[in-house]
């Protein structure tokens, strides 16, 4: 592939998303709105609700369990009917063409990652901008898993805003600047797996931080914006801690003779590793790993995340969970092969083993306790990044294989089930689980994606999670000593996570239900989300290679 040629496969990525956001914002400015101004039709909660099960909430009363009042509330500006459905206001809104332009971003990600895919593998990383912009097998990988979980999320999100929009909670400023964000989103992810620099990593996780604030606090309600205010104080510190650990990697790689335009170049830094100061190196890798840690939904900073997914947007939530946990994950599997080359392998493993069983711990307990389904996915995608993190300190070929294996099928599997679970709060108007019955009765479709994303989940066979946690549990025993203790405990742990996934799934599906007519259509990427996630348990095929690259790549 020509020089040319590989630098336009690499800033397509990020240049795509952001031309789609300036054209979304474009559209803004030139079209008068047509709707309700955003005070009126997107920032007024209800005065009065009856819950499925003819309970009556009146505003500023916080429902049993404590459930916030969102989740547990009918649509603004109006009430739920017997069979538990949201109300529509007026005529169903039109269909906008312009919803479906955000579908040429996942589009571009995902051709871009399979052309470069060959390439990577058979010829080694491709740079462009003078080395700002590098693709290896890992680069490859994620973006192959960003493009597929964007395409499930911005094609789930049309039929989700025209449920808002149709329940009076937004117009079309709304709707227009939840497309810019997500396409500014989708950019920013996409640099933070492209560049070589750890500097412009950091800025772009950064990014993603800001972004995504705005995303969580879409509705204007008050458990939103105290959501997105939580989410940006704890990430902000843990971010705060990985700018820390960046400039004390920077410190050392200059004390020991790197460059002063090279000393956060990766390749560069993973070369010169056994040269780094010991001390130094050791607590700016701590640093990094708690800051980046923080984006990953690991222990201690994990508070934000059960909060700013239950309350952003459905697919913001598919996107958030599926794949900017995994990306900030990522730049700790970079970090972990500076620290390994530095300070050999037993500090990482210890600090990465530590955090996955605490985090694991956490997240079993709470899913044991949890009785809100949108909170119930955002505490297993801690369950499920713990697992990750162990099998990243295991850090055997097996290990990181299936570490990346779990990243693939976890944000497909999740975004299906956050996609739904955004379907159902809007048919049902309750995120409770105790007051959601006979789904599979009601919504079929939606319903059976929910389940079988959750079935997914528990790591169940055809699907992948099947192949990658037998895979992070076969390199745990192989390890021995006190990685096959530490695996042990890890099993037991997810069998009490299953435990609890697969009653209250259970509950919400089964039982006695009247049809609402949801039309089978709007299911399409959940459906293409699921047989993704079956097709990579069954075989990776022409991925074989990618994967095993990658996992090499972060290796060593």
């Amino acid at each position: 592939m020509s020089p040319t040629a590989s630098a336009l496969l690499l800033a397509a990525p990020v240049a795509v998303p952001s031309a789609v956001a300036g054209a979304y914002a474009l559209a803004g400015l030139l079209t008068r709105p047509t709707t309700a101004p955003e005070h009126t039709a997107a920032r007024t909660e209800p005065r009065q609700h009856v819950p499925a099960h003819g309970t009556t909430l009146t505003k500023g009363t916080a429902p049993a369990h404590g459930t916030a009042p969102e989740q547990s509330t009918a649509p603004a500006q109006g009430t739920v009917s017997a069979h538990g459905t949201a109300p529509v206001q007026g005529t169903a809104p039109k269909r906008n063409p312009w919803h479906w332009a955000g579908l040429v971003s996942p589009v571009v990600i995902l051709t871009c990652g399979s052309l470069l895919a060959r390439d990577v593998v058979h010829g080694g990383p491709r740079k462009a901008a003078t080395g700002l912009l590098r693709a290896d097998a890992l680069t490859v990988w994620m973006l192959l898993v960003v493009g597929a979980v964007a395409l499930i999320a911005c094609g789930a999100a049309p039929a989700y805003l025209n449920g808002e929009r149709a329940a009076g909670r937004a117009g079309d400023r709304a709707v227009r600047r939840y497309h810019v964000l997500v396409q500014t989103f989708l950019a920013a992810m996409c640099l933070a797996v492209l560049t070589a620099n750890l500097g412009v990593l950091w800025v772009a996780v950064e990014a993603t931080t800001i972004v995504t604030a705005f995303l969580v606090g879409h509705r204007h309600t008050r458990a939103s914006v105290e959501a997105a205010w939580k989410y940006v104080v704890i990430c902000s510190a843990g971010i705060a801690l990985a700018f820390l650990g960046t400039v004390l990697i920077y410190y050392a790689a200059r004390q020991a003779g790197v460059a002063e335009a090279w000393a956060l170049d990766w390749p560069t830094l993973v070369a010169h590793a056994d040269r780094l100061d010991p001390a130094v190196t050791r607590l700016g890798i701590t640093l990094v790993v708690l800051g980046f840690g923080a984006k990953a939904g690991l222990v201690p900073l994990h508070a934000w995340l059960p909060d700013a997914h239950s309350q952003a947007p459905a697919p913001v939530s598919a996107l958030m969970s599926g794949v900017l946990l995994s990306v900030a994950f990522a730049a700790v599997l970079r970090y972990r092969l500076i620290a390994d080359a530095a300070l050999g392998t037993g500090f990482t493993r210890t600090l990465l083993t530590g955090i996955a069983l605490l985090t694991l711990t956490l997240a079993a307990g709470l899913l044991l306790a949890q009785r809100d389904y949108k909170r119930m996915l955002a505490y297993s995608s801690m369950e499920h990044m713990s697992l990750i993190a162990l099998a990243a300190a295991i850090g055997s070929p097996l290990a990181l294989t299936a570490a990346l294996l779990h990243i693939a099928g976890h944000g497909l599997a999740k975004s299906v089930a956050f996609c739904a679970s955004g379907r159902i709060l809007q048919l049902t108007g309750t995120a409770r689980i105790g007051r959601v019955r006979g789904l599979l009765a009601k919504a079929p479709p939606v319903a059976g994606a929910f389940g079988l994303a959750v079935v997914a989940l528990m790591g169940f066979p055809p699907f992948s999670l099947f192949a990658s946690e037998l895979g992070i549990v076969r390199a745990g025993f192989a390890a021995g000593g006190r990685l096959g203790w530490v695996t042990s405990a890890a099993l037991l742990l997810v069998l009490v996570a299953f435990a609890a996934l697969a009653v209250r799934t259970a509950r919400m599906l089964l039982g006695p239900g009247t049809p609402t007519g949801e039309s089978p259509s709007a299911a399409w990427p959940l459906l293409l989300g699921l047989a993704a996630c079956a097709a990579l348990g069954v075989a990776l095929g022409p991925l074989t290679g990618l994967l095993d690259a990658a996992a090499h790549t972060i290796g060593g």
